[in-house]
């Protein structure tokens, strides 16, 4: 089933039920999983109270929001509960078309060194791979991601090929999908774009996918006639979700250009071919975070398409990486889908295709009718971007040990990687209260549809901990023991919101369940409880051998994005993202000597130190 690129009028109600899955009876989507549940609405509230102790500036603060928690809990709390029950009851996922209404970029290793160092080389074995993916995925083949319970829900790699992202009026975008129930066949297209131009490529022919040889041929046929003076169209799809549905309004009233959105949107994937050299990780991190700036020129927003879900990115280096829309999928599918790839191409055994006798395929260009108007709103899209790009401050580190050293002290990897954040973020404020909390996703795939819920990382126990690091009135024993403390409560919370308990989602639930005319909860308005979901900081952690660098931007202008990884044995990565007008620098410098002071304190009874 596939749907129009020709906007309708307002959000289609049923637009989540295009995307088809595989065909029944097939391993990829098999896995019968229980639905979301509905937390125990006491025990919510119970949990709430101890997220926000730490939170509250004064006990006199503390008091105030847990009379007003003890009031919701007796007045419309009970009401809304039983509505979001009913809910629960009367739909597959009580959550999903409220959350659907967010990116991510991840950085990959170099291109295997058995194979052509060309960025053309380097996008045709990314094209064929990935068709590759996408097959095995259509056709049901693809095994199921897994965590040492068993299969998780693969719902959200419905929406990773054949869709695309759509500008809704009012701020309700949408996502539309060409992808074809029970397609199993070799079929498709992908859209390349160069210097902003646009070009179709036909990924098969006659039921096979292009060989590898074939899809550089056609990709070195876009570098050779891509070099005239082409205008940026790419750049509106970065702009405010507001401007860019007014623009994709003008831009749609060609029949013309309304053709080109539609090839852009039912493309299996988008590969950017940039005219950049990154070569060390905050280059590489930038550029696919915002793309490269030329002459104050947006160069690299303009030869893309953000509202791809996948969207490979080839610098002129060779280099690349995956920039990926989040709304409706999140980070661990792409990361799986990269893995696959990345591996696939790193094996000198993969099959690069047999190309036919007779290949002559030539990609074909789509060039957009420009009116005033659209020059206008490219223009205003490049300030604006440009504006963003220049306020943004990105820094990168690595410690000099990792998960193997971590596992030696007998601590959670992960936990471990939390605590340094609080200990510099406290450093790093000093003695000023925190304004806000600390977000770390955690998922919920276990469930049906399952997408994420939050970790409140911030707890009376890791505040224990890190006041205890720069206490000298307080031995390392003392210390070891508060930290123990600190990283089990970590561990606890994280398996409450894996397993659907968490405070925030359910929180979110009861108040969008509030009638028109109904009074908010005194609870909703309440300076602490607003601070403890006010996200300074904004982490998470993926995984991927293939990935030197991947983050995302701060969700607040005071705060931090926080991307790392603990699965190297010998380090861990952390990407630090915030407006330049906070102290990236010195966070960085911060969590460097937090990363050390913590394995000096574990490694203190006898154990060589770094």
């Amino acid at each position: 089933m596939s749907t129009s690129s020709i906007r309708p009028a307002s959000r289609p109600v049923a637009w989540k039920t295009v995307a088809p899955s595989a065909p029944p009876g097939t391993k990829t989507f098999a896995a019968e999983l229980p639905k979301l549940p509905v937390a125990d609405f006491s025990n919510t509230l119970a949990r709430l109270k101890q997220t926000l102790v730490p939170i509250a500036w004064s006990e006199q603060e503390y008091t105030a929001v847990c009379k007003k928690i003890d009031q919701f809990a007796v007045q419309q709390g009970p009401e809304l509960h039983q509505r979001l029950l009913s809910r629960a009851t009367e739909t597959r996922h009580w959550l999903e078309n409220w959350w659907d209404d967010g990116g991510y970029l991840d950085g990959f290793d170099g291109q295997p060194s058995h194979l052509p160092q060309t960025p053309a080389a380097r996008a045709a074995g990314l094209a064929r791979a990935a068709m590759i993916f996408r097959k095995n995925l259509k056709q049901g083949l693809l095994t199921p991601d897994s965590t040492k319970e068993g299969p998780i829900c693969m719902d959200t790699y419905r929406w990773m090929f054949d869709c695309c992202r759509i500008p809704g009026p009012q701020g309700l975008d949408w996502s539309v999908s060409y992808a074809k129930e029970h397609d199993s066949e070799d079929s498709g297209h992908i859209v390349i774009f160069r210097n902003n131009r646009v070009w179709k490529l036909n990924a098969t022919e006659g039921g096979r996918i292009l060989s590898t040889a074939e899809f550089e041929k056609q990709i070195n046929y876009i570098y050779e006639n891509s070099n005239g003076v082409y205008p940026g169209v790419g750049v509106l799809t970065a702009s405010n979700r507001d401007v860019w549905a007014m623009d994709y309004g003008t831009l749609s009233s060609s029949a013309h250009n309304a053709k080109i959105l539609t090839t852009i949107q039912s493309a299996a994937f988008v590969i950017s071919l940039e005219a950049y050299n990154p070569t060390t990780p905050v280059q590489h991190s930038r550029a696919l975070w915002h793309g490269s700036v030329v002459d104050g020129v947006p160069t690299g927003l303009r030869t893309r398409w953000v509202d791809k879900p996948v969207e490979f990115i080839v610098y002129d280096n060779a280099v690349a990486g995956l920039m990926g829309e989040h709304s409706v999928m999140d980070g661990t599918p792409t990361v799986r889908l990269c893995d696959d790839v990345l591996d696939m191409l790193a094996n000198p055994a993969f099959d690069h295709g047999s190309p036919a006798s007779s290949s002559s395929f030539v990609p074909t260009p789509l060039d957009w009718q420009i009116t005033p108007a659209i020059t206008e709103a490219i223009a205003k899209a490049d300030a604006a971007a440009i504006e963003l790009i220049e306020s943004q401050e990105l820094g990168f580190l690595l410690t000099p040990y990792g998960k193997a050293a971590i596992k030696k002290f007998g601590v959670s990897p992960d936990s471990w990687a939390q605590m340094i954040v609080q200990l510099a973020y406290r450093r790093l404020i000093g003695v000023h209260q925190r304004v806000g909390g600390t977000y770390e996703a955690a998922t919920t795939r276990k469930f049906d549809k399952g997408r994420t819920e939050a970790i409140r990382v911030v707890t009376s126990e890791s505040d224990a901990w890190v006041a205890s690091m720069d206490n000298s009135n307080i031995g390392n024993d003392e210390r070891r023991k508060l930290f123990t403390a600190a990283t089990k409560k970590h561990v606890e919370l994280a398996k409450n919101a894996g397993n659907g308990l968490g405070v925030d989602r359910h929180l979110f639930g009861l108040k969008k369940l509030l009638k028109d005319g109904e009074e908010v909860p005194e609870l909703f308005s309440d300076p602490v409880f607003l601070r403890s979901s006010y996200w300074v900081l904004s982490t998470s952690a993926i995984f991927s051998k293939h990935f030197p660098v991947y983050g995302w931007g701060e969700v607040v202008p005071d705060g931090f994005g926080v991307a790392y990884m603990t699965g190297y044995d010998d380090r861990l990565q952390y990407t630090i993202t915030s407006r330049k007008e906070m102290p990236n620098a010195r966070f960085c410098e911060e969590i460097s000597r937090a990363a050390k002071d913590l394995y000096d304190l574990f490694s203190d009874a006898g154990k060589s130190r770094l």
